[in-house]
């Protein structure tokens, strides 16, 4: 790979319209903030330093990071806290580029904690209404379920979003995922399909592809969040792309939880070779080392991906949202036109 080329692809990725489809919102929460929040709100954390918090974001599993991503939470308790944790995602996103989001929040990480409901929510959409405002950036808010946690506790949480149902557009499923089944969920993933709320679920990350399959055949989702090792079942690729069910893959996340060794090995390249209309995403940027740009960036370098890997990429993000024909031509519009620039 020369230099020319890379920079090319900097370039390219720098000024592409895109939409970001895997971000929790509660993994945007920066040292910096975690640390201002903390003194707010005078929550006893265990740390005495920014720096001690960046040093303290080292892990080499999922639990491991979930362990520290729930301490995290602590800091989140008035809907101010939540407003100020998104709108600064939605700053840092617009300067790579993004024009749509589609971002997840575990109210039950926070009504466990004693914090309201209508906190959380109240803060989180005041904040994607202002950043539509201020930033152009259009928004889908989707509410996940704690899969470490039962069934029952899923069906509360979505009979407390009840009042709130209108400015929901999903559910999803994320946490722990090895010993937690997707049909684990079967009858609150049916009902939120029965108030006419999208599915989506973390599945085959560390999960089997078993469980990839149970999404699909169970929940009956719309998205696959992750879907790594749909990879080892060439049946279920081939369903996959026959169903036209859109990836959100999330490079740095995986190199950063050794889901793979090395960006090579990512599940990109393969995934657009297979035919699959996968999406680069950040996941938890602020815990796994890049935002979106940072993402796209290093997996392109890595697998050597093309111009025209990179603008299926951009296309498939905004193809695979939840957002109306009219406005998914729209966006593919504007990735093309930028596009048309570089070739």
């Amino acid at each position: 790979m020369t230099p020319e080329l890379s920079d090319l692809r900097q370039s390219i990725i720098a000024r592409l319209p895109k939409a970001e489809l895997h971000l929790h919102i509660e993994g945007s929460l920066e040292p910096e903030m975690m640390f201002m929040l903390a003194q707010r709100n005078m929550v006893e954390i265990p740390y005495t330093s920014v720096e001690e918090i960046r040093k303290a974001y080292a892990f080499s599993n999922l639990q491991d990071f979930l362990d520290i991503y729930y301490q995290g939470m602590a800091v989140l308790c008035t809907e101010q806290d939540f407003f100020d944790l998104t709108y600064a995602y939605l700053e840092r996103a617009q300067s790579d580029c993004v024009r749509h989001v589609e971002i997840f929040f575990d109210p039950q990480g926070h009504t466990s904690r004693g914090v309201p409901f209508d906190s959380a929510i109240g803060g989180i959409l005041r904040a994607l209404e202002e950043g539509e405002k201020q930033f152009k950036i259009s928004y889908r808010l989707i509410m996940c379920f704690l899969r470490h946690l039962d069934e029952a506790s899923a069906f509360e949480t979505l009979t407390q979003a009840e009042p709130w149902i209108e400015r929901i557009a999903g559910v999803g499923l994320d946490s722990s995922e090895l010993g937690h089944p997707p049909s684990k969920f079967a009858r609150v993933f049916a009902l939120a399909r029965q108030k006419g709320l999208k599915l989506v679920a973390h599945a085959g990350e560390e999960g089997p592809p078993e469980y990839v399959w149970e999404a699909l055949d169970h929940l009956h989702v719309d998205r696959i969040d992750h879907g790594n090792r749909a990879l080892e079942d060439e049946a279920l690729i081939q369903r996959i792309v026959a169903e036209e069910k859109t990836l959100t893959v999330c490079p740095l996340s995986n190199l950063k939880l050794c889901v793979v060794s090395n960006l090579v090995d990512s599940p990109v390249k393969q995934m657009l070779d297979a035919g699959m209309r996968v999406t680069i995403n950040s996941d938890d940027p602020s815990y796994f080392g890049g935002y979106i740009n940072a993402n796209f960036a290093a997996v392109a370098d890595a697998q050597n991906l093309s111009i025209d890997n990179l603008k299926t990429l951009a296309r498939n993000s905004f193809t695979g949202s939840f957002l109306s024909d009219e406005h998914i031509a729209q966006h593919i519009a504007a990735v093309d036109l930028v596009m048309d620039e570089f070739c």
